[in-house]
């Protein structure tokens, strides 16, 4: 079975297109989910966290701090890579349990950093999602309640969008001038052969 990776910058719409490929019954594993999750289960990760970011990055109840560790890791880029340190590996080992459980011909993994991190090391493919920065940025102010300058420093922590496709096996232009669902359709059918 394949693992297929979806990736592309905020705003993109890899979650949208993800969504897709869950309706036509592939299984999809959102990393970004998963990570949230893993974060308060793994008692492995736990221990790192608390060891490299103190015991404060839990509450009592073990419930994640997130606003204490956001403090620290969105201030500092050091700080940032360290978690990501942690947690990336853990996913990784948890989406590879979850894709040996599935039963079709192949599987999505969606995750916002994909070349950013080793993940594409675990995937087969990846398929880029595409949307110009002026539509990006529109729909995360729109979705997000933020404004503009806030959504390009979030932008600023990808990799940029350009780079990202060159990378990419495959591109889904989701740029509100093309149907996405022909292109999913397309790909899935590519996929499934």
């Amino acid at each position: 079975m394949q693992i297929i990776g979806i990736t592309g910058g905020i705003g993109s719409g890899k979650s949208t297109v993800a969504r897709i490929f869950g309706l036509l019954g592939i299984p999809v594993y959102s990393a970004d989910d998963a990570a949230k999750e893993i974060m308060v289960k793994d008692p492995l990760l736990i221990q790192q966290i608390r060891e490299t970011f103190g015991q404060e990055a839990y509450f009592p109840d073990g419930a994640l701090n997130r606003r204490f560790l956001s403090d620290i890791v969105f201030s500092d880029k050091t700080r940032l890579e360290q978690l990501n340190t942690l947690v990336h590996p853990a996913t990784i080992r948890d989406s590879e349990a979850w894709a040996a459980r599935q039963q079709a011909p192949y599987v999505i993994k969606e995750a916002a950093l994909m070349f950013e991190t080793i993940s594409f090391h675990y995937v087969d493919k990846v398929i880029g999602v595409y949307a110009p920065q002026a539509l990006r940025i529109r729909r995360v102010m729109e979705r997000d309640g933020v404004d503009r300058n806030a959504v390009l420093a979030r932008m600023h922590k990808q990799l940029d969008e350009q780079i990202k496709m060159k990378l990419a096996d495959y591109i889904i232009y989701n740029d509100e001038q093309q149907m996405v669902i022909p292109q999913v359709l397309a790909l899935h059918r590519q996929l499934s052969a």
